[in-house]
């Protein structure tokens, strides 16, 4: 009887455990492999220990390898993610062709009004929201200023490329593992054409004219990438076409770069005793500019990593539940709690700005703020699609990457500037009138 009585305990048991497993849901989030993400995957425990019903399975990867895992995924209604790391070019296009869920259950205490405006309407489509931030960025010049000091130099409040190819040959010691430049090389259109697609618009060129045509043979593409080369061929770091910006960013933190154009989100990690070893020497300045009559604070790209829920989750009310915590306002302050108000994830909100604990423990924090606050990525009378380091259409991710193959194969000396400009006229061509864009 007693044997009965204990198997029957454990038969209880066991049908608890089954009921408690059964009703756990496991959300399988896609995320990219840098530093404020992996962060995020440390606090998961935190997440999961308030939400005992949910549990997160992460697949980290690097950048391009995310962009095409996600973006084959959503296309094909694969279903693989419940929680997808995409940006301000995906969500626009993928909300209008119904691939993502609106984010309508964040909870009444979110504050989707705290957004920064821009980023909010980046990641809108008939003003619903259709993925929440997690950081966004814009573009800055960061600078050694000790190596700066040295070579008596002053970073202008607005520097010029002119500026920047002077300061770049004068900070370079080769010697000593110093060189004056570090800028992305690494082929995709989220990686090297990032950066020069921006750097070509400082030269007062776009991807395409009003009539949608490729401007790659341009005179400000051929300032720009003529530059670019130049520049990294003379004072960047040994295979530059590969590196990319989790690259870059060890680079400058080991005292290696003495300028490193990139996005403002490096600056926390720059500056962190941590993670860099140059953390008191770091300066910030807008992005440059390489024509007349440039905007005040130059022409800066806009980009929010941000969390969506794919059509094909069945998971969608467990998924808002995770991203309304890791977007939240308490998210912000339990990283600040963990690591410090200087490495909490900047850039989405309006409240973090008005925060003196972080405008105090972030040096960047303004320079971050102006730079987002005076990017404008939208349409002109020159430009008729949204953004500045991409265009806003679904051929770009193709079209970009094979471009950015083609401007790595610059750098690394494979090919000259005016052949990989002419390859990219001709792939953007063809790639523009096969899609419609261009009239025969």
């Amino acid at each position: 009887m007693r044997f009965s009585m204990l198997t029957a305990s454990a038969v209880a048991l066991i049908a608890v455990a089954a009921t408690s497993a059964q009703a756990q849901t496991t959300l399988t989030i896609g995320t990219v492999n840098n530093s404020d993400m992996i962060r995020m995957q440390g606090l998961t425990p935190e997440f999961e220990a308030a939400h005992p019903d949910i549990k997160v399975n992460w697949v980290t990867l690097e950048e391009n390898i995310l962009r095409q895992r996600v973006t084959t995924d959503i296309a094909t209604g694969g279903g693989q993610f419940d929680v997808m790391t995409i940006g301000t070019y995906e969500v626009p296009i993928w909300a209008k062709q119904e691939w993502l869920k609106p984010l309508d259950g964040l909870g009444d205490d979110y504050d989707v009004d705290d957004l920064i405006p821009a980023i909010r309407s980046a990641l809108s489509n008939d003003d619903k929201l259709y993925a929440a931030p997690f950081y966004a960025e814009s573009v800055l010049t960061l600078y050694r200023k000790d190596l700066f000091e040295k070579a008596g130099l002053t970073m202008p409040e607005k520097p010029t490329w002119d500026f920047i190819a002077e300061a770049a040959e004068k900070v370079t010691d080769k010697e000593a593992g110093v060189y004056g430049i570090c800028l992305r090389g690494k082929p995709g259109w989220g990686e090297n054409m990032a950066f020069l697609g921006n750097m070509a618009r400082e030269f007062g060129a776009n991807y395409f004219d009003a009539d949608w045509k490729p401007q790659f043979e341009s005179e400000g593409w051929k300032k720009a990438v003529t530059l670019y080369v130049d520049l990294m061929t003379k004072y960047g770091p040994p295979g530059a076409a590969s590196n990319g910006f989790n690259e870059n960013l060890q680079l400058f933190g080991q005292g290696k770069c003495g300028m490193w154009m990139d996005a403002s989100v490096a600056a926390s990690f720059v500056t962190d005793p941590k993670q860099s070893q140059v953390p008191d020497q770091v300066g910030f300045a807008p992005a440059p500019c390489g024509v007349e009559g440039c905007p005040n604070d130059g022409f800066n790209w806009l980009w929010a990593w941000s969390l969506a829920i794919p059509n094909s989750s069945q998971k969608a009310e467990a998924a808002q539940t995770f991203i309304s915590w890791a977007t939240s306002k308490e998210y912000l302050e339990l990283v600040a709690e963990k690591e410090g108000w200087a490495n909490v994830p900047p850039g989405t909100r309006t409240s973090l700005y008005e925060n003196s604990q972080y405008t105090e423990a972030a040096p960047f924090a303004g320079a971050t703020l102006n730079a987002i606050q005076h990017a404008d990525p939208s349409p002109t009378d020159d430009k008729p699609y949204y953004g500045l380091q991409f265009a806003a259409i679904p051929e770009f991710q193709g079209l970009g990457t094979a471009v950015g193959q083609q401007m790595a194969a610059a750098l690394s000396g494979s090919t000259s500037v005016e052949q990989a400009l002419s390859q990219a006229q001709a792939i953007a061509t063809r790639e523009m009138t096969r899609g419609g864009y261009i009239k025969n």
